[in-house]
């Protein structure tokens, strides 16, 4: 085969991937917009699903409770894994070392439902003990996503945080900067582009989990996909097929968003 052809038949197995990926995707946008009851039947251009959906209670209240998680779950997952991407990236070689960084990663390559059995267990042996959490509800699931957000984070911070450049930051040290004041007004910013997208993974992968909450959630306390995979046991419906396209646009403008700014600041280095 000549090296034009196997470029060819390379560039065709990769659009078949996406394709295969993506088409999906893009028939369950188009389906959205159909006027008929049924799923599999075109009836023509319509919104009205879009109206239906936001006057289902259900549904506006599982998103609301699902967005607050996710927003309190990517600040705490930033603010804890920006501290473990520090360490790994600043401090060298110390004692424990080996244990700290399998413990960053675990959350990595764990299978969701080994986490959530375990936080699970974890959580009903605490309330046994110490009678805290009561019950499983919202603080379960933050405790839930932050504990496997900021594992991504760290990874994201360390990476960006290796590749700095020190000398910027001894500099302001000589300077007579004190080690807070030379963090907060010299690396804090030049993070802050893996700050923006840690965050923003973060809340992309709490608005998307489904195996944990389901874990760890009680009574009450049902996030979005939980309601949706609910639904979706009973069959699709023209106005799931609007919640997912809605869904599929909040999570394509956050990770155009992370992309945009890394690209952005790489540019500028």
């Amino acid at each position: 085969m000549s090296r034009r052809g196997g470029k060819a038949a390379l560039l065709g197995l990769v659009t078949a991937g996406f394709a295969f990926l993506y088409l999906p995707l893009v028939v369950l946008v188009l389906f959205s917009f159909n006027a008929s009851k049924l799923v599999s039947v075109w009836g023509g251009w319509s919104t009205k699903w879009y109206l239906e959906l936001f006057r289902n209670e259900q549904i506006l209240s599982a998103a609301w409770l699902s967005l607050k998680i996710a927003t309190i779950n990517a600040t705490g997952a930033t603010l804890l894994g920006t501290m473990a991407g520090l360490v790994l990236a600043r401090f060298g070689r110390f004692g424990g070392r080996a244990l700290f960084t399998g413990l960053i990663a675990a959350p990595l390559v764990m299978p969701d439902v080994i986490i959530g059995i375990s936080l699970l267990l974890t959580f009903v042996s605490m309330e046994q003990f110490i009678g805290w959490p009561y019950g499983r509800g919202i603080d379960t699931i933050l405790i839930a996503h932050i504990t496997f957000s900021t594992a991504y984070v760290a990874v994201v911070v360390q990476s960006r945080a290796s590749g700095l450049d020190h000398s910027i930051e001894e500099a302001a040290l000589d300077l007579g900067a004190r080690p807070i004041t030379a963090f907060l007004l010299v690396t804090l910013p030049m993070l802050a582009p893996a700050l923006a997208s840690g965050w923003l993974l973060a809340f992309t992968l709490s608005l998307d989990d489904l195996v944990i909450a389901s874990f760890v959630s009680g009574p009450g306390s049902s996030t979005l996909p939980m309601v949706i995979f609910s639904k979706v046991r009973l069959g699709v419906t023209p106005e799931i097929n609007a919640l997912a396209t809605l869904l599929i646009g909040i999570v394509a403008l956050a990770a155009g968003t992370a992309t945009w700014i890394q690209i952005r600041r790489s540019g500028r280095a």
